[in-house]
C-alpha cells in the first residue's frame, strides 16, 4: 500500500511537471485577455458605444500593424520617431522611456545603433564557474555586462570587466535566455563548453 502511494505520487508529480509550461501559456493568454477585456470596457465607459469602441480598438490594431511592417521594412517608424522626439523633451520622464527602450531591445535580441547584442561567458561568482551573461554596452576594452538569474533572466547583476575576463559566444539572446529559463534544462551551448578553461584562472 505505501509503495503505491508513493508510486502513484510520482506519477502525479511527473504530471504536473508536464502540465506546467501548458499552465503558463494558459495564464499568459488569460492575462492578455483580461487586459484587452478591461481597456475594451474602460474605451466603452467613456463612449457608451459598441461600434465605435471597436473602430477604436480596429484603428489600434492597424497602427500597431503598421510600426510593426514599418520597422521590419527600414528598421524605423515615423510614428516612433515622433514620439522619441517628443518624450526627449520631457525631463525625469525622457530618462525612463529611454532606459526602457535600451532594456527591451536587449531582451528581444534587437540592435542598438546597428550593433549587434553579444552573449559572452564570464567567470562568477568566483573562478572557475562560469556563466553566460548579455553585453548592454562596451567601452574600449571594458565590457559592461549583465548577468541573468535563473529561471527569471529579468533580475541579476551588472558588472564592469574587462575583456580578457570573457569569452565570446555564438549563441544569441534567445538561446541563454531559454537556457537560463529552463534551469539549464534546454543546454544550447554543449558545442562551445569545450572552448571554456577546466581549471580556474589566475
Amino acid at each position: 500500500m505505501k509503495k503505491n502511494i508513493k508510486q502513484l505520487s510520482e506519477y502525479f508529480l511527473i504530471g504536473v511537471l508536464a502540465i506546467l509550461p501548458i499552465v503558463i501559456v494558459i495564464q499568459v493568454v488569460l492575462w492578455i485577455k483580461g487586459m484587452i477585456q478591461d481597456l475594451f470596457f474602460s474605451v466603452y465607459g467613456y463612449v457608451d458605444s459598441y461600434l465605435f469602441t471597436l473602430m477604436v480598438f480596429a484603428t489600434v490594431v492597424l497602427a500597431l500593424s503598421y510600426i510593426g511592417y514599418s520597422i521590419v521594412k527600414s528598421r524605423r517608424s515615423i510614428i516612433i520617431s515622433s514620439v522619441d522626439l517628443l518624450v526627449e523633451k520631457i525631463p525625469l520622464l525622457n530618462t525612463i522611456y529611454r532606459v526602457s527602450k535600451k532594456v527591451i531591445n536587449m531582451f528581444t535580441g534587437g540592435e542598438s545603433n546597428g550593433r549587434k547584442k553579444e552573449v559572452v561567458y564570464l567567470e562568477y561568482p568566483k573562478p572557475g564557474i562560469w556563466v553566460p551573461a548579455y553585453v548592454t554596452n562596451r567601452t574600449g576594452e571594458w565590457y559592461v555586462l549583465f548577468i541573468p538569474t535563473s529561471p527569471n533572466p529579468t533580475s541579476g547583476f551588472t558588472v564592469l570587466v574587462h575583456e580578457n575576463r570573457v569569452i565570446k559566444s555564438d549563441l544569441n539572446i534567445e538561446a541563454v535566455t531559454s537556457f537560463i529559463v529552463s534551469v539549464g534544462a534546454d543546454f544550447p551551448m554543449a558545442a562551445e563548453v569545450g572552448r571554456l578553461p577546466k581549471s580556474p584562472s589566475i
